[in-house]
């Protein structure tokens, strides 16, 4: 095992951690089961997807374990925004069912939910085994050859891994049970959306093949709408 993957692991290891505080600290009690449904999901997404990266694709683990060269500024913030609105999202849910602040959902609503952030989870591993340029920041890998990507869910849409955060960012507030938790959701969507239209945008413009690519691919992240 390389140095970058074992810094890659220990820093979801540590994200890992970091939920499960933000969840526990905010709630004050153990017995929420919203909480542990969440962490045992992505857990248990987190170990597909080292089944299947650390079999074949050790070089994606090792670029997704720093921030290359090139990477974009207007993407540090954006990526500051989303990290600080996902433990957000868990910490008012937390809050929200410790206090009761605006009630419970229903418990068909958190059921349907959980399937949703279910759901996305293989989307996201589909779209990370279709390019092997899956990278945590925008920037153009000269270092590693970069090249367009069109197989798997890239035939359908141009950044499908952004699609399955949309589905997991919806779902989340409703999958813990909390409106007040819609707040920062929405805040994390109007996000996605513009690193969508920037990183679209960058690959058009420096990324040879991709504007020809745009041009077979319509959609960027809603197919038949966007």
């Amino acid at each position: 095992m390389t140095p970058a993957i074992r810094n890659r692991l220990a820093q979801i290891g540590f994200l890992v951690l970091l939920q499960a505080a933000a969840l526990f600290i905010s709630v004050w009690r153990w017995d929420w089961w919203n909480a542990w449904v969440y962490l045992g999901l992505y857990l248990l997404m987190l170990a597909c997807n080292a089944y299947i990266l650390l079999g074949r694709h050790k070089e994606l683990v090792e670029e997704r374990s720093q921030i290359g060269e090139g990477a974009k500024r207007w993407d540090k913030v954006i990526g500051l925004i989303t990290g600080l609105g996902g433990f957000t999202i868990l910490a008012i849910a937390g809050l929200d069912e410790r206090f009761s602040w605006a009630g419970a959902l229903p418990l068909g609503i958190q059921i349907i939910g959980f399937v949703l952030l279910g759901l996305s989870y293989p989307l996201f591993t589909w779209a990370m085994v279709s390019n092997k340029f899956f990278s945590t920041v925008v920037r153009i890998q000269k270092d590693r050859g970069h090249s367009v990507q069109t197989g798997g869910p890239y035939r359908y849409i141009r950044h499908p891994g952004y699609a399955s955060l949309l589905i997991s960012y919806l779902a989340m507030p409703f999958a813990l049970g909390s409106l007040w938790a819609c707040l920062p959701m929405a805040l994390l969507v109007a996000n996605l959306f513009l690193r969508t239209t920037l990183e679209d945008r960058t690959l058009q413009s420096e990324l040879d093949g991709y504007k020809e690519y745009a041009g077979r691919v319509r959609y960027r992240l809603l197919p038949g709408i966007w």
